[in-house]
């Protein structure tokens, strides 16, 4: 009979890092070849044939730190993290969340990829975050922002984005310019619905401490003590991704998210994201940082759909 190894964990952690119905327990059962049984106090693992009890008990760890954190983590979320084979366990699973959003709940990173925004982000003034749809890009650096503002550290947050009319014209929209250009910020402002209560957020608003607008309205401000974020900057041109990156003044930070494969901007025209990685790249204070379709958090086919498109434009 296989020697059981007994793993301490409450009753309460238990049960919220099992997931629902024990996915989470056999789902890990599944890709370290052991058995995990719960009904004594703790948890006991058996190993099986080829078991790597070692490995399970690492990614133990990190989720118990996790739900301690009150970070809930699902099935589909573990099995990205562990996919991986050699993947090291320490850096895998988020162990301090950024902010707790209005439900009270943690928001943290949960790929790779957007830890290293994160770390980006403490140590760069001006981040590009280039990646796919879906990849919480835009999310985590609206999240960023909020809690540099709950925390004092910035004063104001701007989030702009480049009204591009994507084949309609703004013209023939229905009312004034405030509601033409209202579906192209839809999704800044649902981050924040999702952080923020609404009347704090209304509040904010109202003060100028949160600021939504088109990228056209940045044009000749210098902005101090400010978290700025450009979203959808694929879809700048040269000139727009200069005046923007100029305006940057004392004490702010700029975080510009964009996917290069969804450049909408008229046929001849060079996108600004692209340019400006180019030409700033090895600057002393700017970071990249590069999201790929593994990165997606949307519906788990999405991820398969980008990496059939990614394959096909390599054969063209």
């Amino acid at each position: 009979m296989s020697e059981l190894t007994r793993y301490s964990i409450s009753d309460n952690l238990k049960r919220i890092v099992s997931g629902e119905r024990e996915t989470v327990f056999r789902l890990l059962e599944s890709r370290f070849c052991v058995e995990i049984q719960t009904r004594l106090p703790g948890l006991h693992i058996k190993p099986l044939k080829d078991a790597d009890v070692e490995g399970v008990m690492a990614v133990l760890d990190q989720l118990k730190m996790a739900a301690r954190n009150g970070e809930i983590l699902t099935a589909k979320e573990v099995e990205r993290f562990i996919g991986n084979k050699d993947r090291d366990f320490d850096e895998a699973i988020p162990e301090t969340p950024i902010f707790r959003n209005r439900f009270g709940m943690s928001v943290a990173a949960k790929t790779p990829a957007q830890a290293e925004l994160v770390k980006a982000v403490e140590k760069n003034d001006v981040i590009f975050a280039k990646g796919p749809a879906g990849t919480g890009k835009t999310f985590l650096a609206v999240t960023l922002a909020v809690a540099s503002l709950e925390r004092h550290e910035a004063e104001r947050i701007c989030l702009v984005r480049p009204a591009v009319e994507a084949g309609e014209s703004l013209g023939f929209l229905p009312g004034d310019l405030k509601e033409k250009i209202a579906p192209y910020l839809r999704p800044i402002h649902d981050s924040l619905s999702e952080l923020l209560p609404a009347e704090k957020l209304r509040r904010y608003e109202e003060t100028g401490a949160i600021e939504v607008a088109p990228l056209a309205y940045m044009r000749g401000r210098t902005l101090k003590r400010a978290f700025i974020i450009l979203d959808e900057a694929q879809n700048t041109t040269i000139a727009q991704m200069k005046m923007f990156l100029t305006r940057l003044g004392p004490h702010s930070k700029a975080i510009i998210t964009g996917d290069t494969s969804q450049v909408d901007l008229a046929k001849g025209q060079i996108s600004g994201l692209e340019h400006a990685m180019k030409i700033l790249k090895g600057i002393r204070g700017i970071a990249e940082v590069e999201f790929t379709a593994t990165d997606v958090l949307r519906h788990h086919l999405v991820k398969d759909i980008l990496l059939a498109y990614e394959q096909k434009d390599k054969k063209k």
